[in-house]
């Protein structure tokens, strides 16, 4: 071909006469290949036949199809009609059977009881033995399809039930700090200091009278346990009364740290410095 006719080809048309396949397609390419452009379907491309598999409808198990079919055309439940229910069943398992043997193995039992069904239907119906009417080969299949159904129904309103993680999620809130107060733990050295102030205040006030006294110290926890009742705290000072002197004092120190031995009692502190209190660990009925 001259440069000439090549010039009067239109746009899109291959100038190769033996190819008669146009080069560009509407200037735009059918496709790209790893970025290149593909103007032209190859030849040998291969499409493996379950690529294209769509399936329509999903079904749990015989007693779901057999439900859907009798559903979908509006049949009574009560009065199946076996011959066309049986033709679309088994037009559906011959589909199944193609693709999938072990799942077509339910659904070929059912068909098996679905025959058997139409095949006595067929037969005279043959009298009992006290002059009943002989049961409808049907029942046992119709009672199954009806208990199903109820489970579906039930099923599908638990479905709708609020479920945590997809229709909401439990509220959680972090609290950093407790809502009760925890005060400090006192220190020895804090609890000797105020100890010692007890004992200058005592000296000031302490008379020269010497006498020889037994003092109880379960006596003496009996008192600080009453003293404690009904208020909340009492300032450490308060449990001491130094006009009794020094060895009462001795005695009620005493006293309290056997009550705080026994967790009959608490020592608190707000604060490092802080005055100390006293208060009950237990509530009194």
């Amino acid at each position: 071909m001259s440069e000439a006719e090549k010039q009067t080809l239109l746009p899109g048309q291959n100038p190769d006469a033996s190819d008669p396949s146009p080069s560009v397609v509407d200037q735009v390419a059918l496709a790209r290949l790893y970025g290149e452009p593909l103007f032209a379907l190859p030849q040998d491309l291969y499409i493996p036949p379950d690529a294209l598999e769509v399936f329509l409808e999903a079904f749990e198990g015989p007693l779901d199809l057999l439900l859907y079919l009798i559903r979908k055309q509006n049949f009574n439940i009560l009065d199946i009609p076996m011959l066309d229910v049986t033709r679309q069943y088994m037009t559906y398992v011959d589909e199944v059977r193609s693709r999938n043997l072990e799942l077509a193995a339910e659904y070929l039992l059912m068909a098996a009881m679905l025959i058997e069904i139409k095949s006595r239907m067929l037969l005279p119906p043959k009298k009992q033995e006290d002059g009943e009417e002989a049961e409808d080969p049907r029942a046992e299949l119709v009672r199954r399809l009806l208990e199903y159904e109820q489970m579906k129904l039930a099923a599908q309103q638990l479905g709708q039930l609020p479920t945590y993680g997809r229709d909401f999620l439990k509220a959680t809130v972090y609290i950093e700090q407790s809502l009760q107060p925890r005060f400090p733990d006192v220190e020895i050295g804090e609890l000797q200091a105020a100890w010692r102030d007890i004992l200058k205040r005592a000296k000031l006030v302490q008379s020269h009278k010497i006498t020889r006294e037994e003092l109880s110290v379960r006596e003496y926890m009996s008192q600080i346990l009453k003293q404690l009742q009904g208020q909340r705290f009492v300032e450490f000072e308060r449990i001491f009364n130094p006009e009794k002197g020094s060895t009462v004092l001795v005695v009620t120190f005493i006293a309290m740290l056997e009550l705080a031995k026994e967790t009959l009692i608490e020592i608190t502190q707000a604060e490092a410095y802080a005055p100390i209190y006293v208060r009950l660990a237990y509530t009194p009925v």
